[in-house]
């Protein structure tokens, strides 16, 4: 044999050797997922495990090449700890080391950035951002905190709302940090019906976009850095997109727009729009806030009514930067994770998870989000519509109040197996959730039950106008409790007896905080109140007999009447404050 063909051979046998030795490698096994897959529902094929439960309001988590979990909470516990560190010794998908650590000084508390770089841990709170360096084989990093960048709150007189400080890095040694808006739309009097919008914006010199620092430089504030897109109100999710070395971001759209302009947009305009915007963000990037939203109903950019619009106009939207996708309005978008690893169908690869935390102001229609969408991708851009991933978070369908639900989806990581780590913000839960069905038969009939919910439950689907409306039937029913129990005391028109029974209408008891309110109705009252400087002698018996459905329904009546305005009362929060009194 001459030596060429020697050295072909030797060649493929070395190949052989190796194909043999790889495919007879132990492929690395996945836990058991829990039974319920804690109370998510997840395509076919997926499971999921609870890795640790109530370590506390969690925010964004990262995972490192060890399988280790670190997770930024809110705020600092009383020992000023406020990173949890989390590991699975054996393998069984469980947390069986959770250690808190910190001491960091924090300017505020809305913590939420974690991510690993380069072998240091860098986390965020409201006002600054650090980094600490990360132990090899330790699950605790090593030395005290370096300070990468604070919030010098410049044009502090323009308020300071926007504040959460997510972190993306390139593969050039920069780090990307948004600082949000410092109020909703850049009105001449902040969140006050009807006030004009400032033209032009002075905020957006140092506010409403995404800057660009160095990774590696410490004491940095926002003047040490570029910035690197501008119109863009506020983002909590963000993630630098490897395949595409781009970065993106979910912008959280603008508030209230039936309570600033109610002969405008109607309460069901307001629950759906504006959208939330998903941006490819190159440099220079212009997202077009204050002056323009997105409209995901009719695919369009839309003027402002601060700057002139009326819910038809679109003036020079065409010259801002276009969504790639218009999220439901108020789904409030606070993680966004492109998928590199291999476990998942290759269908997931290179698309783009996002944890929506749910919303606050969609009443009086049901609060939306609190799940975990996906966008396939392809070249850099959605390759279909958006679709639920994750979903049973909350632990009920009809969410009336934020408060109701038990669990919100906050930041999403991935573990060196592929595995998808989520966390959540009410109590402190983490899931790992895996794929275990055959890769290659994953498909559309996998997806299909997750594509029922997404047009059944009221916390994904659009509302009907009339049917969705969750105040009608409250309000309807609470008039038939008020009448029998109240009325006659308070009168029906709320104006009191002028004697010995108070007035309701435009009270500040009736729109205060809720529990003060419940517990009025449970427990009664007795003695001397001042009503507007009147005194008011009349007993209030307790009301505990009534079912929580029905306070519930009597409060929110009298909310929603008699020259008051405030929010519905949900029954579970009724439940939780008569548990909280029985228990005392």
């Amino acid at each position: 044999m001459d030596s060429v063909s020697s050295y072909s051979f030797c060649w493929i046998g070395f190949i052989f050797f190796i194909l043999v030795f790889v495919s007879c490698q132990p492929k690395v096994k996945l836990p058991n997922g829990d039974e319920g897959n804690g109370g998510l529902f997840l395509p076919d094929g997926f499971e999921a495990v609870v890795v640790v439960d109530s370590i506390g309001r969690a925010r964004h988590l990262a995972v490192s090449e060890l399988g280790d979990i670190y997770v930024k909470l809110r705020v600092p516990d009383k020992e000023g700890r406020g990173i949890v560190g989390i590991r699975d010794t054996d393998q069984d998908g469980k947390a069986d080391m959770v250690e808190y650590f910190g001491g960091y000084p924090d300017q505020g508390n809305y913590g939420t950035g974690m991510r690993i770089y380069n072998g240091y841990l860098y986390f965020s709170t409201a006002g600054e951002v650090y980094r600490y360096k990360m132990d090899p084989d330790d699950l605790l990093p090593v030395g005290e905190p370096e300070l990468i960048l604070s919030d010098d709150y410049k044009n502090a007189e323009y308020g300071y709302e926007h504040i959460a400080k997510p972190i993306a890095f390139d593969d050039k040694g920069h780090i990307y940090v948004p600082f949000g808006s410092p109020g909703d739309i850049c009105q001449e009097l902040n969140r006050k019906p009807g006030s004009p919008g400032m033209n032009p914006c002075p905020q957006l010199e140092w506010h409403g976009g995404i800057w660009q620092f160095d990774a590696n430089k410490l004491n940095q504030t926002q003047k040490d850095g570029k910035r690197y897109a501008t119109g863009i109100r506020s983002v909590v999710a963000m993630d630098w997109n490897v395949a595409e070395n781009e970065l993106y971001v979910v912008q959280h759209g603008r508030d209230d727009m039936n309570k600033s302009w109610p002969d405008l947009f109607g309460p069901w305009e307001s629950a759906l729009l504006p959208s939330e915007e998903f941006f490819r963000v190159e440099e220079g990037t212009d997202g077009g806030w204050p002056y323009y939203y997105y409209d995901h109903l009719e695919g369009k950019k839309k003027l402002n009514p601060e700057y002139g619009g009326d819910g038809v106009i679109q003036g020079d939207a065409h010259l801002v930067e276009q969504p790639l996708v218009g999220f439901p309005g108020h789904f409030a978008p606070n993680d966004l994770f492109f998928y590199k690893g291999d476990q998942f169908p290759e269908r997931y690869k290179n698309g783009a998870f996002v944890a929506f935390h749910g919303s606050t102001i969609r009443g009086p229609y049901p609060q939306g989000g609190y799940f975990v969408a996906f966008v396939p991708f392809e070249k850099g851009r959605p390759s279909g519509s958006w679709e639920v991933f994750a979903d049973g978070f909350a632990g009920l369908d009809t969410i009336v109040n934020t408060g109701d639900a038990l669990a919100r989806p906050m930041g999403i990581a991935m573990g060196p197996d592929g595995s998808l780590y989520i966390s959540e913000s009410v109590k402190g839960k983490i899931w790992r959730i895996m794929y275990k069905g055959n890769r290659s038969d994953f498909g559309q009939e996998a997806l299909s039950k997750l594509e029922e919910r997404k047009n059944q439950r009221t916390n994904i689907k659009n509302p009907d106008k009339e049917r969705d409306n969750l105040e009608t039937g409250l309000i309807e029913s609470g008039a038939q409790v008020y009448n029998l129990y109240c009325g006659t005391c308070h009168q029906r028109d709320g104006r009191g007896d002028g004697n010995r029974f108070p007035p309701i209408t435009n009270s500040k008891v009736v729109n205060g905080r809720n529990r003060p309110l419940i517990e009025l109705i449970l427990n009664g009252l007795e003695g001397v109140i001042l009503v507007d400087g009147v005194a008011y002698n009349g007993v209030m018996p307790s009301h505990s007999f009534l079912s929580n459905a029905e306070i519930s329904s009597v409060l929110t009546y009298i909310r929603k009447n008699f020259g008051n305005n405030s929010p519905s009362i949900s029954a579970i929060e009724v439940g939780n404050v008569r548990k909280q009194i029985e228990n005392q």
